[in-house]
C-alpha cells in the first residue's frame, strides 16, 4: 500500500515538473518573439518614399499624330440598265472627268423604243388637234377632248422615259478622278447595280488622326497643319483642319480630319501612311507634377507631400494631363516636396524616409 502511494506521489511530482518546464519554454519563446517584434517595429517606423519638387514648366503640347490618307472622293460606278457592253472607253489608270462617257451598252432595242415613243407622241398631238377643232363645232364631247389631252400627256411621259433609257446606255463618270479598277470588258452582260468602275479622286486627300483632351482646345476649323508622308520623308505638305469631333471616342481621344491638297504629280496616294504635326506655340509656364504623385488616380485629386519627415495628405485641383505630367490649378505651390512613390503604405501623418 505504501509503495503504491509513493508511486502516485512520484508521478504527480514528475507531471508538475514537466508542466513547469513547458511553461518556462513558452515564456522564453514569447519574450524572444516580443523582442523581435520590437526590433522590427523600430526598423519599420518610417516608410521609404521618393519625392519630386513642385515647379513651373511649359507643357509640351506639340504632338505628332499618325493615320492613313483617304481620297476626298471615291465612287463605285454601277450600271443602271440591263444589256451587253459594246465599248469600254476607260482603262485602269485613266483620268476621267465628270460627265465623260466611259462605256456604252447595246442600244438597238432602246433606239426602237425611242422611235415608237416619238411616233406615238406625234400621233397623240395630231389626235388632240383634231379633237379640239371638232369640239368647236360640237363634233366631240368634253370628255373625249379631255381623254385626247390625257393621251398626249401619257405619250410625252413615255417619250421622255425612252430618252432617259437611251441616255443611260452611255455610262458616264459622275466625279473627276482616276480609274482604280475596271470590272467589265466588251461583251460583258450587265444588269442594274453591276459594278463597272472604281473611280478615285486623289487631287485632294483626307488624313484622319486623333488628339487627346489636353490638345483639342488648341485646335480650330481651318487651322493649318504640317503633314508628312512616310514614303517622302524630305517633303512637307500643307493641310487644313476641316473637322473636329464634338465627342471623344472610347479611348477618350477626339477624331480630327485634315484635308491635304495633293501636288501636281499626285504623289500622295490613298492608303499611304501619313503624319500630322500639330504645333502649339506661346504656351505659358504652369505648375506640373508627375502623374504618379496622385493617390490611386488623377480623379482622386489627392497627393501626399513631405513635411519635415511626415507625410501630409493634400487635396489638389488637377488640370490638363500632358503625357506623364499633370497640371495643378490649385492646392500646391512651387518648392513643395510631393511624394511620387510609396503612397500605398502611407496615411496622413506617417513618418517617412526619403530615398535618393
Amino acid at each position: 500500500m505504501k509503495k503504491k502511494i509513493v508511486r502516485i506521489i512520484v508521478t504527480i511530482v514528475v507531471i508538475v515538473v514537466s508542466v513547469g518546464a513547458i511553461a518556462r519554454v513558452l515564456s522564453n519563446n514569447k519574450k524572444r518573439s516580443e523582442e523581435k517584434t520590437q526590433i522590427v517595429a523600430q526598423t519599420n517606423a518610417t516608410v521609404s518614399v521618393r519625392i519630386d519638387t513642385v515647379s513651373r514648366a511649359i507643357p509640351d503640347l506639340d504632338v505628332i499624330a499618325n493615320g492613313n490618307f483617304a481620297p476626298a472622293q471615291e465612287l463605285s460606278l454601277a450600271a443602271e440598265k440591263s444589256g451587253r457592253v459594246v465599248q469600254v472607253l476607260a482603262d485602269e489608270g485613266s483620268y476621267v472627268r465628270k460627265g465623260q462617257t466611259v462605256a456604252t451598252i447595246r442600244v438597238d432595242q432602246l433606239s426602237v423604243d425611242l422611235n415608237n415613243a416619238e411616233a406615238n407622241y406625234q400621233t397623240a398631238l395630231s389626235d388632240l388637234q383634231r379633237y379640239e377643232n371638232a369640239f368647236k363645232t360640237g363634233g366631240v364631247t368634253q370628255q373625249q377632248l379631255d381623254q385626247a389631252r390625257l393621251n398626249v400627256a401619257n405619250a410625252k411621259a413615255k417619250l421622255e422615259q425612252s430618252r432617259i433609257n437611251l441616255g443611260d446606255a452611255s455610262i458616264r463618270a459622275t466625279i473627276n478622278g482616276i480609274v482604280n479598277k475596271r470590272h467589265i470588258e466588251p461583251g460583258s452582260v450587265v444588269s442594274p447595280g453591276t459594278k463597272l468602275f472604281d473611280i478615285v479622286n486623289v487631287s485632294t486627300l483626307k488624313l484622319h488622326v486623333t488628339v487627346n483632351e489636353a490638345q483639342v482646345p488648341y485646335l480650330s476649323i481651318g487651322k493649318q497643319v504640317q503633314v508628312k508622308a512616310s514614303v517622302f520623308p524630305d517633303k512637307t505638305f500643307s493641310g487644313r483642319i476641316n473637322f473636329i469631333a464634338p465627342k471623344a471616342d472610347e479611348a477618350l481621344n477626339f477624331p480630327v480630319e485634315i484635308t491635304i491638297t495633293n501636288n501636281a504629280a499626285n504623289q500622295l496616294k490613298a492608303g499611304m501612311y501619313g503624319t500630322a504635326i500639330f504645333d502649339f506655340p506661346d504656351q505659358s509656364a504652369v505648375i506640373m507634377i508627375p502623374r504618379t504623385a496622385f493617390v490611386g488616380s488623377v480623379n482622386s485629386k489627392q497627393v501626399f507631400v513631405a513635411d519635415n519627415g511626415i507625410a501630409r495628405l493634400k487635396t489638389v485641383t488637377p488640370g490638363r494631363v500632358v503625357g506623364d505630367q499633370v497640371e495643378i490649378l490649385g492646392g500646391l505651390t512651387e518648392g513643395t516636396l510631393v511624394i511620387t512613390s510609396g503612397q500605398i503604405n502611407l496615411v496622413d501623418g506617417s513618418k517617412i524616409s526619403i530615398l535618393q
